[in-house]
């Protein structure tokens, strides 16, 4: 006779094992039809599993994070199940859920096309229609590789050898398609209604590019019409701002075949680059930073010494020369802690805190690529201070500020904070990491910042506070992280003397704050849609002149602009003035100068915003000072 107690303390008795969705019955109908799943003692069950022993419930419905999340999974297998209705040679992979939606991953000799993907909605329409009831059943492993070879699922055989030989397997039934999960899934069709398939890509088995070519089918769900119309406003939106689209209009950047993930800088993209570097590198020398550069291919005997190459050896590129094997580096820390065992170092001399714009290069699958977001090589604005334990606090501290800083320079005022603690496969002594976890913790809670914890995804060699920013679309960039580290200077014999002249390892602390430029810029570029801030516009003002007698006048005044040191070009074509407005609209540039008969005589500039807006007549030494005061305010939102 199972006692059930409910999230407001009340209980109920029932004299024989009863299933979620009957005690939301008995508690009232509305609740029972809005019951998607339950939550067990803190564990997700599917609301018609029987309730055995005593045990503390929550009911879950579409209201709650994890009704939502349950809705997107279930949808999965319902577009798997239109799949299969449609194309039966289709053999079906993984489907998990992701931020705001799903996908399926299939392997079939038909290449989808966003026809096909049209023609699967439709079917999915249909069979929700149907308000059939998602039927849970349990399987021993031999009975459920039987299923699978008789439906000639490979890929689903292959996910069973991975399973426990004693394990019971999950599976569901949508009508005649069955598929394996863990779950739960929604008990019926009529829960899953508002969702749309999004785009196809490729994928490939297990994310190795070593495997089958897979085709992934995207999709998104929500619990109303409304959300699922605000969400794809919010894509078209971001599909405006595609930072691959407005970098090829602007002329920013490429990517070619030739050397995929790692980006051609146009001049444009390249002033954007060398003006963020100037910035952070500013930044840096007011707090203390020393700037240095390392290698960029480092004997592997350093990289097993400091554990990277075990963890990190098919991610890295690798070279050899005279029987030497070198690896192309992923990462700088190791090569810092170089920097830092030349010479004796002493206790007074901490916190010594070395930076370095570190190019780096990483061999990530073709398959996850994307634009500025994710390549090859890239650039981090590093940094690693070592010190004593004592002086961790401050340091953490010190930064938490410099992060919050930087975000606000750009407009960012919403700030994301996770402290990732200790993964499974790790190095140091559990007393070493209580000691990491225990100090990024506290130095949070002093400052009475509010944070979130994600058990397991700290480093293998330490903790870390990872700092996310939220943009215009609501989207979350995870990009600054400090990381404290004790075993890599134990590792690589990195020691100083202390107050009792005895020799110590200093702890490390791993940092960066825009992550990477490349990915940092792929952000900028979205969250402004082009329509950088005036300090950082590749031009920040262009001349145009309204007849060609007007033209010596505009290439004196852009002369003695460009040799006040700011960024400014002209356009003489032989177009009308309203056209040539146009195009330097469409370029994005902050400040449109219009030179004509009138400007010319009275030796000034008619000055109008990109949006439009007409700011007057300005003489030059009036133009310097209106610019300073649009550069000045960066690209803060207040």
């Amino acid at each position: 006779m199972p006692k059930i107690t409910l999230p407001d303390g009340s209980k109920r008795f029932y004299k024989e094992p009863i299933s979620t969705i009957e005690i939301a019955k008995s508690i009232g109908s509305s609740l029972a039809k809005a019951t998607i799943a339950g939550k067990i003692n803190n564990v997700l069950i599917d609301a018609t599993l029987p309730i055995y022993k005593d045990s503390n419930l929550v009911i879950i419905t579409s209201k709650d994070k994890e009704g939502i999340e349950i809705i997107r999974h279930s949808f999965a297998h319902l577009v798997g199940h239109a799949v299969k209705q449609i194309y039966p040679e289709v053999q079906m992979a993984i489907g998990p859920v992701i931020d705001e939606g799903f996908y399926y991953d299939v392997f079939s000799e038909h290449r989808f096309t966003p026809e096909d993907l049209l023609k699967i909605e439709e079917r999915v329409n249909k069979l929700i229609k149907q308000n059939y009831n998602v039927v849970i059943s349990q399987a021993n492993k031999k009975e459920a590789i039987n299923i699978f070879k008789e439906r000639n699922e490979i890929f689903k055989l292959r996910i069973i050898e991975g399973i426990d030989d004693n394990a019971l397997i999950n599976l569901y039934k949508h009508q005649e398609y069955i598929d394996m999960c863990r779950g739960p899934h929604v008990p019926n069709t009529k829960h899953l209604r508002y969702f749309k398939l999004t785009k196809l890509s490729g994928s490939y088995w297990r994310g190795n590019s070593q495997n089958e070519s897979l085709q992934r089918i995207y999709g998104t769900a929500w619990t109303s019409q409304k959300d699922l119309d605000e969400y794809l406003k919010r894509i078209e939106e971001a599909e405006k701002r595609d930072h691959r689209k407005i970098g090829k209009k602007q002329s920013l950047f490429h990517i070619q075949e030739e050397s995929p993930g790692m980006i051609f800088w146009h001049p444009n993209g390249w002033m954007i680059y060398q003006i963020l570097e100037k910035f952070i590198r500013d930044i840096l020398l007011k707090n203390n930073y020393l700037e240095i550069k390392t290698p960029q291919a480092v004997d592997k005997s350093l990289w097993e010494k400091s554990g990277h190459w075990e963890k990190f050896r098919d991610d890295m590129f690798t070279t050899a020369s005279e029987s030497r094997i070198y690896a192309i580096k992923p990462m700088n820390c190791p090569c810092h802690v170089q920097v830092f065992n030349q010479g004796l170092k002493s206790y007074k001399d901490l916190p010594i805190r070395l930076a370095e714009f570190g190019s780096c290069h990483r061999n990530e699958p073709s398959g996850s690529l994307h634009g500025l977001m994710r390549v090859r090589n890239f650039t981090q604005d590093d940094a690693h201070i070592f010190c004593t334990e004592e002086q961790i606090q401050e340091e953490v501290s010190k930064f938490i500020d410099l992060v919050f800083e930087v975000y606000k320079t750009f407009g960012f005022d919403e700030i994301i904070i996770k402290l990732s603690t200790r993964p499974s496969k790790r190095v140091g002594s559990e007393d070493i990491w209580d000691k990491s976890e225990e100090a990024l913790s506290q130095a949070l809670n002093n400052k009475g910042l509010s944070w979130q914890l994600q058990p397991g995804e700290g480093a293998f060699y330490g903790p870390k506070i990872e700092f996310s920013l939220k943009d215009c679309l609501n989207r979350l960039w995870q990009c600054g992280t400090i990381q404290v580290d004790f075993s890599m200077p134990m590792r690589l014999d990195a020691t100083f003397v202390d107050v009792n002249n005895e020799k110590k390892h200093p702890v490390m602390l791993h940092r960066a704050i825009l992550g990477s430029f490349e990915r940092f810029i792929g952000i900028l570029i979205e969250q402004y849609e082009g329509k950088f801030p005036i300090w950082l516009a590749p031009t920040q003002i262009i001349l145009l002149n309204i007849t060609d007698r007007n033209s010596e006048k505009c290439i004196e005044l852009n002369k003695q602009i460009n040799e006040k040191g700011y960024r400014s070009k002209v356009d003489l074509r032989n177009e009308k003035i309203g056209y040539k407005i146009r195009e330097s609209t469409m370029q994005r540039i902050p400040l449109i100068g219009v030179v004509g008969d009138k400007e010319q005589t009275d030796n000034s500039i008619s000055i109008r915003s990109l949006d439009g807006t007409n700011l007057g007549i300005f003489k030059l030494n009036e133009l310097y000072t209106f610019m300073e005061s649009l550069i000045d305010k960066k690209g803060r939102v207040h």
